[in-house]
């Protein structure tokens, strides 16, 4: 007994570690988002929203910020109805090909970010895609897509399609059926599906930076130049802002996935 109260405690104090490892850069940088000093310094040597009211009355910062929300609410739209058809041919499909099909549509995930921007460029500038609105958001598809697929297939393998099959034997047209029986049941699993598909896009710099130009800067892309060209604790109160952003995003994903346990605990 005192043998696994030890293994226990070690395992504890060992995941606290890694937390800590994992947390400490957020620690320092929302501290000196609230710094007083002109310069990045931990500890601050006092509290002020400066840096805040700078971001926020900065049309420059401001257009970037907007059109990384338009970029991502595009991008999640998007990803969310290539991804429920991709998981959709996955889960009833009868091929022997669709083991390999789902790894290849999952390559995102695993390629670096690097080779995909590249590719992505190559193409992009021949066909003149590059620098605008519509080739941002196919590039931001490409990677978001994937986190769609996964989240989406899982709760199509879980679903019992007599219950679509059903709706047609009664008379509704297969897309109606699908639609009335089929999306309400795995509604959680498309919006917990497209939250991460823009958390992806709003996040993403790699891809950005190759595909964006002057006048199609997203807020990443922002922050980066400004680092090349002058550090200022401004970037630490946007970085705080976009770690809000994101928790609360992955807050709204388990919140999603609890009611549907409740649901299908209810069913």
């Amino acid at each position: 007994m005192k043998k696994r109260n030890a293994g226990t405690i070690c395992v504890y104090v060992f995941a606290s570690m890694v937390l800590l490892f994992l947390m400490l850069p957020t620690f320092i940088v929302i501290p000196i988002s609230f710094s007083s000093s002109r310069y990045m310094e931990f500890p601050p040597p006092g509290f002020s929203l400066q840096w805040y009211r700078s971001f926020l009355l900065d049309s420059q910062w401001m257009d970037a910020f907007y059109f990384s929300i338009k970029v991502g609410v595009s991008t999640m739209i998007i990803s969310v109805i290539l991804g429920t058809m991709a998981a959709l041919s996955l889960a009833r499909g009868k091929s022997k090909l669709n083991t390999l099909f789902y790894y290849l549509l999952l390559t995102p995930m695993i390629v670096p970010l690097i080779i995909i921007a590249v590719a992505v460029y190559n193409l992009f500038i021949r066909v003149n895609l590059q620098g605008s609105f519509a080739g941002i958001v196919i590039a931001h598809s490409i990677v978001a897509t994937p986190y769609v697929i996964t989240t989406v297939l899982g709760a199509l393998r879980s679903f019992d399609i007599r219950i679509e099959q059903a709706a047609i034997s009664l008379g509704a047209h297969p897309m109606k059926a699908f639609m009335m029986t089929t999306v309400p049941i795995i509604a959680p699993s498309l919006i917990s599906g497209g939250l991460f598909a823009f958390v992806a896009s709003f996040d993403e710099l790699i891809i950005s930076i190759f595909v964006s130009d002057t006048f199609s800067k997203t807020l990443p892309v922002k922050m980066w130049e400004g680092i090349r060209l002058e550090i200022d604790p401004t970037l630490a109160a946007i970085a705080s802002i976009l770690i809000v952003i994101s928790v609360f995003l992955l807050l709204s994903v388990e919140f999603t996935k609890m009611i549907s346990k409740k649901r299908g605990l209810s069913n």
